[in-house]
């Protein structure tokens, strides 16, 4: 038996791991996806007003905190039992969206462009966001540009670009003004213009990662995110409807509480990441999938033109869902066009500007829970207070933990086409690790750690003696 270790993975957000078992004839016959960091804001706002929370929780992560303050908010929303005005919902859409913009810019430009730019077998001192600047500055910029677009609104909303304390339970916690409405639609035509250039590229490329289609977490499997009642992509409401490879619906409807008899979790031995699976079919059957991929299989429209003319052309893909993890990068460009979209039609509304944003109350019910879809999949917050309004429990369900299960059977499937041999090939090795980048995880936001890891790879022969080896950092 032979074991090799990539540690860390590169290009992802947080710290994890990869070990791969040989048998002696050099084939991979298991691979595990480990995520090395402790999770702690579950146990650690225990007591703490829930009032708190939407702050407090944001500080899970940097690249998404807006996730978790909308998740938060709306778990207390539930809590004091009330509706927040509509005014005050469109505009914690808006910055949700400007979040989605953001934050995909990061995960297709900064993180994965490297591997589809310059190649999988480049050498990685030159695979980087820095090679990406030097041999395509243009691409680089565009990348650069729609992150902070998606920046610029949520400091333009919130007072801050990252962390911003404005979506508070029971709405926001103050209105938009008329010039923050106009500069912020001002920008969109050009930032229209990035997205939709990226993904006449992408879909110009697709021929030369046929390979990586066919291998990248390409599986039969349910997939899992949030419509509405017109069927529509939605990541602020709606429900949870699970459907399966073939577009059946599995279950449907599912709201509030009801998620804890649909989702089911359970917790790795080998990584702090506790994984999801689909409750009534059991652990692992019940494997799904959730985030952008999973978004445009379950949802009947994209609700918008150009997107919806997107959509069209992605599913010609395949004859019912796509299947492949590879397209998660394809589906977040698609995304990206419909939030572009979707924000102008929120900005135009009339009633954008109402003062009327935020309902106030107390504590009214005990348990509240705050479903949406962050960038990466859907989000869960899970609270229970006391009469006082301190937390008792808090249950977070984060889309890594979702896709945990696929990105694990996704590192064996890759790992079994490309790992052979007693030779060590930097692209081989870094196909494993683009495959978990196609999930974009955000292992910060189920773990917590500081420091920083080198990588040191090692094959080695039953014997013991050193076969190969390669070093980072």
């Amino acid at each position: 038996m032979q074991t090799i270790t990539i540690d860390p993975i590169t290009r992802i957000e947080g710290h994890g791991r990869v070990t791969l078992q040989l048998d002696d004839n050099g084939t991979v016959n298991d691979a595990r996806f480990h995520v090395t960091q402790v999770r702690g804001f579950e146990k650690f706002t225990q007591g703490r007003p829930f009032t708190e929370m939407p702050a407090t929780v944001a500080r899970i992560c940097g690249i998404c905190p807006v996730s978790h303050l909308i998740a938060s908010s709306k778990a207390c929303d539930a809590i004091m039992a009330v509706k927040i005005p509509d005014t005050g919902e469109k505009l914690r859409r808006i910055m949700n969206l400007a979040q989605y913009v953001q934050s995909h810019a990061l995960s297709f430009f900064h993180l994965s462009s490297p591997d589809l730019l310059l190649g999988m077998d480049t050498d990685p001192a030159l695979r980087n966001i820095v090679g990406v600047i030097r041999k395509h500055p243009e691409t680089a910029k565009a990348g650069i540009r729609l992150r902070q677009f998606g920046q610029q609104i949520i400091e333009t909303l919130g007072g801050k670009r990252v962390h911003p304390a404005w979506i508070v339970p029971g709405g926001v916690s103050h209105p938009m003004e008329a010039a923050q409405r106009d500069a912020i639609l001002a920008q969109i035509p050009e930032a229209m213009t990035l997205t939709r250039s990226a993904l006449t590229w992408f879909k110009g490329q697709m021929e030369n990662f046929r390979a990586e289609i066919r291998t990248f977490g390409n599986f039969p499997s349910l997939f899992m995110s949030l419509t509405n009642e017109k069927g529509e992509w939605d990541a602020y409401d709606g429900w949870l409807r699970v459907i399966d490879s073939d577009g059946k619906i599995v279950a449907d409807h599912v709201e509030g509480v009801q998620y804890r008899d649909t989702i089911g979790e359970f917790d790795n031995e080998d990584s702090y990441l506790k994984s999801t699976y689909y409750k009534p079919w059991g652990y692992p059957e019940g494997l799904y999938r959730v985030g952008p991929l999973a978004r445009l299989n379950v949802c009947k429209t994209m609700g918008s033109p150009i997107a919806d003319d997107e959509l069209a052309e992605f599913r010609s893909l395949e004859r019912h869902t796509v299947l492949s993890s590879f397209f998660y990068h394809y589906a977040r460009l698609i995304e990206m066009v419909f939030a572009l979209e979707r924000m102008q039609v929120l900005l135009n509304d009339p009633e954008i500007l109402s003062k009327h944003v935020r309902a106030f109350a107390s504590v009214n019910s005990l348990n509240g829970v705050g479903i949406m879809e962050a960038p990466r999949g859907v989000l869960v917050h899970d609270y229970t207070v006391d009469e006082n309004g301190l937390m008792r429990k808090a249950n977070l369900i984060v889309a890594t933990g979702h896709n945990n299960m696929a990105m694990n059977k996704g590192v064996l499937q890759v790992a079994k086409h490309f790992v052979k041999g007693d030779k060590l090939q930097e692209g081989m090795l870094n196909r494993i690790e683009a495959l978990i980048r196609c999930y974009d995880p955000c292992l910060s936001c189920s773990t917590h750690a500081s420091g920083q890891m080198a990588l040191q790879i090692e094959l080695r022969a039953p014997d013991g003696r050193l076969l190969d080896s390669i070093a980072r950092g």
